[in-house]
């Protein structure tokens, strides 16, 4: 084989390596868990029966999805903001296959988006304060009506 012929090679090889590094899509960096998720997730479930109150966000007063959020988050010692359109803009994305304990999962409930927040349990459970009238409570993701609604799942960031 001449010189020639051996540089073509090399190089059209070069080539389609090139190319076909270039069409792999690039991997996914999940965020990492944060500690304290599975303890704020445990909190809220230890809410269950509370009463649905908008605006709250004590077990007292009662609580609406994000007060909820807050709440278990802060007695876990994380800080995170109060309402659900900040919560999402204060998270980062997770893939639905890997969600976890303590991870935020987001519906659109009446026309409008991202507009409900709960707290994933695992085995397909959450908890969350549902709406007026009605207490915290349990629900499974592969409902159909949650299911339907659901648009994102976010973990908090380690600060």
């Amino acid at each position: 084989m001449t010189i020639r012929r051996y540089l073509q090679r090399l190089l059209g090889a070069a080539v389609i390596g090139w190319l076909a590094g270039g069409c792999a899509s690039a991997p996914v960096h999940e965020p990492p868990e944060h500690p304290d998720a599975p303890a704020a997730a445990s909190i809220a479930l230890g809410m269950l029966g509370k009463p649905y109150r908008y605006g709250g966000d004590t077990p007292a007063k009662g609580f609406d999805c994000s007060g909820l959020v807050q709440y278990s988050y802060a007695r876990a010692g994380v800080k995170v903001p109060r309402s659900t359109e900040q919560q999402r803009q204060d998270t980062r994305p997770v893939p639905p296959r890997n969600i976890k304990k303590g991870d935020l999962l987001f519906f659109d409930q009446q026309g409008k988006k991202f507009s409900h927040v709960g707290i994933y349990l695992g085995d397909d459970w959450f908890v969350h304060a549902p709406a007026g009238g009605k207490s915290v409570r349990k629900d499974r993701l592969t409902d159909p009506f949650w299911r339907e609604h659901f648009v994102d799942a976010r973990r908090v960031p380690l600060r």
